[in-house]
């Protein structure tokens, strides 16, 4: 076996080493000749529709958004609005900054925390947004028409040339693919909701690989089959009048009400229906001795035949071999509940009663499980 020590160490190593890339050779030519062709064409308008005195026309952080644009179009950071917007209020509150402290080193850190909130309460986060904050704060950019052109200018211009780019060749940015054509039976089994309190936990937006993904619809999953088995109630599974003995109940009778019915435990009701004990296949099969393989059907018949005496040195009634301590579960209590007292507890079968404690019915394990996989 490896050594502790070199499988951490070998852990550690796999977690550097990058995942491998999810994109073909040809995607990565198409994305790597779309930002050629974009950034040339940008560069060229931008030149053509800025004056020559105006300096900068093209600023540093638009080579950023076009990575992003091209190489990452179904990324919320490709977004439109995320690209145009995140860039413009970045510039701006870069500009505020400067206009509020003056110019200094240290007016970098209050620009890009603001860009920041700024993008974050407008919807619009784009990370070369916080280097267009950090590029107005460092240059000492105190004029709001540099928000204006170039960066809404070089921004309009990449998103028009990468959704024209895009579209030509595959998709447009911030759009994912159009959804292949499933069968009802095999649609997503999760809502919205469900996704959206996944994506809350992890306090960030999504900007996955393809491990990260599958994980993050595991998670969605589990969060649906968690919404799904609290919604279902016990009351649900339970149809017609139940099943029941009494105490005085002979145990013929009660057995062949098992028998006939195919059930492995009986609830005890008094006159009220109040449930008072229940009756298993296991009682049966101790208080008839069957430990050992000789002579069993003598004595299970010898159990079940009442005694036509007025004395019997053996259980005649249900009452005297039932288990009296009951776990019950209420009629509104969810399924979801059930799993962990079936699997921790060892019960098969569970009681659902009312709030007078009179008897509805009787849930299994397997009655919980085919539910859930029903709503599945």
């Amino acid at each position: 076996m490896m050594p502790v020590a070199a499988s951490r160490r070998a852990g550690l190593w796999r977690a550097l080493v990058p995942a491998p890339m999810l994109a073909g050779r040809r995607e990565c030519c198409r994305v790597v000749a779309g930002a050629l062709v974009g950034m040339l064409v940008i560069a060229l308008l931008s030149r053509s529709l800025v004056s020559t005195d105006m300096t900068p026309w093209l600023v540093a952080p638009i080579g950023a958004s076009a990575v992003i644009v091209f190489a990452a179009a179904a990324s919320p950071f490709a977004h439109p609005w995320a690209v145009v917007g995140g860039n413009t209020v970045s510039a701006l509150a870069g500009i505020a900054c400067v206009q509020a402290f003056g110019q200094a080193p240290w007016v970098a850190a209050p620009a890009v925390g603001l860009a920041i909130a700024a993008m974050l309460s407008l919807r619009c986060l784009h990370p070369p947004g916080g280097a267009c904050a950090l590029l107005v704060a460092l240059g000492g950019v105190d004029d709001p028409q540099f928000a204006l052109h170039p960066v809404l200018l070089n921004s309009l211009l990449l998103v028009l040339a990468a959704m024209a780019y895009h579209r030509l060749t595959r998709l447009p940015p911030g759009a994912a693919p159009p959804p292949a054509p499933v069968e009802a039976s095999r649609q997503r089994s999760f809502t919205d909701g469900d996704l959206d309190a996944v994506l809350s936990r992890r306090g960030q937006p999504p900007d996955l690989s393809l491990e990260e993904l599958h994980e993050l619809l595991e998670q969605a999953r589990r969060q649906a089959w968690q919404r799904r088995s609290q919604a279902l109630r016990c009351a649900e599974l339970l149809s017609g009048p139940p099943l029941a003995a009494h105490f005085g109940t002979s145990l013929q009778e009660a057995w062949a009400l098992m028998r006939h019915h195919r059930l492995k435990a009986l609830p005890v009701v008094d006159r009220a229906r109040r449930l008072v004990g229940i009756v298993t296949l296991a009682d049966f099969l101790r208080e008839a001795r069957l430990d050992g393989h000789a002579n069993w059907p003598q004595r299970l018949h010898a159990l079940l035949h009442a005694t036509p005496t007025s004395h019997s040195s053996k259980p005649e009634t249900v009452g005297q071999i039932m288990v009296r301590q009951v776990r019950v579960v209420d009629a509104d209590r969810p399924l979801g509940d059930l799993l962990p007292l079936f699997a921790g507890t060892g019960h098969h079968h569970l009681p659902v009663i009312d709030s007078d404690r009179r008897l509805l019915g009787v849930i299994s394990e397997s009655d919980v499980l085919r539910a859930l996989a029903r709503h599945d």
